[in-house]
């Protein structure tokens, strides 16, 4: 008999949004799954891998700006979840997690399937609830629905994220043969009325008296979404030499006006002497580079955090102001009220920006073949109009080092794993008819294959597989790199290459070992298919560490000094 709290479920979810749901296979949850499969207004996915189907719930979300539900079976299934679950927690991503349990007097007794499901994913969940494990009584009903209903509004709340519902259930998971699903039409719901973050006058009179007396000031946006206003209120900020803003490729947020290279100098204090700010302005999430962290730790500037609620984090060890409001209205605001700068500021982070980009195109051009050099090469080639999911490790710092991109970047810096890369992208391919380009390193590319393990279209997808057999990373850590257990216990060295895989899973499969290649491989990876497409780009470890070295030898002469 299915339980009709659980179609109430499933019908505050179509009112309030989610529509799509990520199923795994399992008994226990059978009443979930046939209530999501059957109303009609629900997208539903099957994905057997529980850790592969929450990082393509994630994918999905991170797109949507809506949550993605997630359905598995008791036990060890949910554990699965964790990974993107954490992920979600920390990028702010909303996801509703329905995990079926056993009912409270089968825990802990040596019956299947059973662990303690609870607040199961502990600091990393926004809010976790339990759901009722019986229904006699009406207002557990109502109970229930409001619970669903403050879930989903807990996912959509500033900031966003991943929210759990523990659903014991008992026999019988299945409604008989004949039984209708009678889904409610005015399920109960409420709703969050949003309005708009600003400052009060008197706020604003004492930062600008602040700002009086500031003349160095940095603009260091961390990780979101594209946004076309910030980009041109920055752009504004900028050009008259108000400001220097400094940008990760996964700020989203880059332009011609943007210090775009700064990993290519930052560490080398000879360059960086006299480019401490008085003020840092941040807003957004995480940064990528290590260097321009230390660097700003170092400098000990006044460090101010722009979000819509005081949650702010101190990753420059100086915050003294956390200014809650929507960063949108703050840089408005800014561009009208800040008064003159020290252009000479500028003007010599504007001189080490432009010696990079005018120079490092002919560096890499005439450097040796490995994947720094292809994938310089391949990012000429991917559309304007598209996405690009970048992995961890050494893809996303590459990605980094060359500069501004057109394209939305989409990378796992919440928790900053390589476990669920390819599950990502391919989440996000089912939100989009635009390219979806994954780059990613061997060791994470294998290790989430069954990305790829299920029945659904993915014909935009296409991978750019940087394969040089092993965690090339390692290498450039100063670390490990020095240990005599290099190869074995942190570099892993793996002899796997992608063609099995491409023949498994129906994919186009083309590889490079040398620039010829790679160019001949190019020329037809971005036509239009029925099939996704993996270009595996093959090169040594140690060769790739020599070669970035060499280039950042070569960088070194090219920049101006203080």
């Amino acid at each position: 008999m299915i339980i009709q709290s659980i179609l109430e479920l499933v019908a505050i979810c179509t009112k309030k949004g989610v529509k799509n749901v990520i199923l795994s296979p399992g008994s226990r949850c059978a009443p979930l799954t046939l209530a999501f499969a059957r109303h009609p207004e629900i997208h539903t996915r099957t994905i057997s891998d529980e850790r592969s189907a929450a990082f393509i719930a994630l994918g999905m979300a991170q797109q949507l700006n809506q949550p993605v539900a997630l359905v598995c079976t008791s036990g060890s299934a949910a554990l699965n979840y964790y990974p993107a679950i954490a992920e979600a927690f920390f990028q702010q991503i909303p996801l509703l997690v329905l995990t079926a349990d056993r009912p409270p007097e089968w825990i802990d007794q040596w019956d299947g399937q059973t662990i303690f499901q609870q607040e199961v994913y502990g600091k990393h969940i926004k809010k976790s609830f339990q759901f009722p494990d019986s229904f006699g009584d009406k207002e557990q009903s109502w109970y229930a629905a409001r619970m669903v209903n403050e879930a989903i509004n807990t996912a959509n709340h500033f900031p966003k994220g991943p929210v759990h519902i523990n659903i014991p259930l008992r026999e019988p998971f299945y409604p008989s043969e004949n039984e209708s699903f009678d889904f409610p039409e005015h399920p109960y719901q409420t709703e969050i009325s949003k309005g708009t973050l600003h400052l009060g006058e008197e706020s604003l009179k004492k930062i600008n008296s602040k700002l009086q007396s500031i003349r160095k000031i940095l603009i260091v946006p961390g990780q979101q979404k594209p946004d076309e206003k910030m980009v041109e209120l920055l752009k504004s900020l900028s050009k008259n030499k108000r400001v220097v803003v400094i940008t990760d490729t996964i700020s989203n947020l880059q332009s011609e006006e943007s210090i775009n290279f700064h990993d290519h100098w930052m560490g080398n204090q000879e360059v960086t002497k006299g480019l401490e700010p008085d003020l840092i302005l941040s807003f957004g999430k995480s940064i990528i580079s290590k260097s321009l962290k230390l660097f700003l730790r170092n400098s000990k500037a006044e460090h101010w955090h722009i979000q819509e609620n005081a949650e702010a984090k101190d990753t420059y060890q100086s915050l003294s102001k956390i200014l809650a409001c929507s960063p949108l209205f703050f840089l408005n605001w800014l561009n009208s009220n800040l008064p003159i700068q020290d252009e000479t500021y500028y003007d010599r982070w504007r001189e080490l920006e432009k010696s990079i980009l005018n120079n490092l195109n002919d560096i890499l051009e005439q450097s040796q073949f490995g994947e720094y050099k292809a994938l310089h090469q391949v990012l000429k080639n991917i559309p304007d109009l598209s996405k690009i999911h970048v992995a961890n490790s050494m893809a996303v710092r590459y990605l980094n080092f060359l500069g501004r991109r057109k394209q939305e970047i989409i990378c796992n810096r919440g928790t900053s794993g390589i476990d669920g890369s390819s599950s990502t992208a391919v989440g996000c391919t089912f939100t989009t008819k635009l390219p979806v380009t994954l780059i990613t390193g061997d060791l994470a590319f294998f290790y989430d294959r069954n990305a790829f393990w299920h029945n659904y279209s993915m014909a935009n997808l296409r991978i750019i597989l940087l394969n040089n057999h092993a965690g090339g990373i390692f290498r450039l850590i100063e670390g490990p790199a020095k240990q005599p257990e290099l190869q074995e216990y942190f570099e892993t060295k793996q002899k796997l290459n992608a063609k099995s895989l491409a023949n498994e899973f129906g994919f186009t499969y083309f590889s490079a070992k040398n620039e010829v290649e790679l160019d001949s491989a190019l020329k037809d990876f971005y036509d239009s298919g029925v099939h996704p497409k993996i270009l595996e780009i093959e090169s040594q470890s140690p060769l790739n560490a020599e070669i970035l070295k060499s280039i950042k030898e070569k960088v070194k002469t090219i920049l101006p000094s203080a």
